[in-house]
């Protein structure tokens, strides 16, 4: 159980919420009646007060129900894996049993987490889409089957994030040579050297550029004599490997 609640624990800071938040946002969610939730507070409200095993007679001498009609419940809420009865020993090596509350928790997570998965889904779907229209934007028309097909295939098969897409789109741009096969060298560029975050191509491009700089210092010997030195500067991709 300490296992459980510290990651119960390390999972609300990091949302930063409390369980009381989320279980009185979500427990309706979870086919839990409003008695049933009563129920779980009340038992919430017994194992801080020292009581982690409250009888049902306890738990009516505060609610408007029944012993039987509060048995009923505390079953329900067992059959549907909501409330376990654990055992655990006590300082004097006593053994006993209790409540425990932490398969609702748990089940509080799973739905939260799935939410979030959920929104991230519907999130990358958007990112994704927008990738083709800066493309379309950029190149002043509508992309051909092949050129959507290999966008496609940058996103589905390279698994290439929107964000890295976007990143060599700047790339080709700032080098005035907009081409599917110019941004596919990109991107197998960085594949082969594992970038795969904008910010480490950033890193890259910035380094090329700061060196190419520093090679048309005046009385810097240039490593190409060859090239022009009014040549803008950029990494060129194509060039580079062919």
């Amino acid at each position: 159980m300490n296992t459980n609640n510290n990651r119960l624990r390390t999972w609300t800071e990091q949302r930063n919420v409390t369980v009381p938040q989320l279980f009185f946002q979500f427990y309706k969610e979870l086919n839990i009646e409003d008695e049933e939730a009563l129920i779980v507070i009340h038992l919430l409200a017994f194992h801080m007060e020292g009581n982690s095993f409250p009888t049902p007679n306890d738990l009516t001498s505060r609610l408007s129900m029944s012993d039987n009609e509060i048995s009923t419940r505390l079953q329900r809420l067992m059959q549907k894996g909501f409330l376990e009865i654990t055992r655990d020993v006590d300082e004097s090596g006593k053994l006993y049993e209790k409540y425990s509350v932490y398969p609702l928790w748990e089940r509080i997570m799973q739905l939260i987490e799935m939410k979030e998965q959920k929104q991230s889904a519907v999130s990358l779907r958007q990112e994704e889409g927008e990738i083709f229209r800066l493309f379309e934007e950029e190149m002043g028309r509508l992309l051909s089957p092949l050129e959507l097909e290999k966008i496609g295939s940058w996103l589905d098969e390279d698994k290439h994030s929107p964000a890295l897409i976007k990143e060599a789109l700047k790339e080709a741009v700032f080098a005035s040579k907009m081409s599917i096969r110019y941004i596919d060298r990109i991107l197998l560029e960085w594949k082969k050297k594992n970038i795969s975050t904008p910010k480490a191509a950033q890193i890259q491009s910035e380094q090329f550029r700061e060196k190419q700089s520093f090679n048309r210092q005046p009385g810097h010997a240039p490593q190409q004599e060859t090239q022009s030195t009014n040549k803008v500067q950029f990494y060129n991709w194509l060039e580079e490997r062919e």
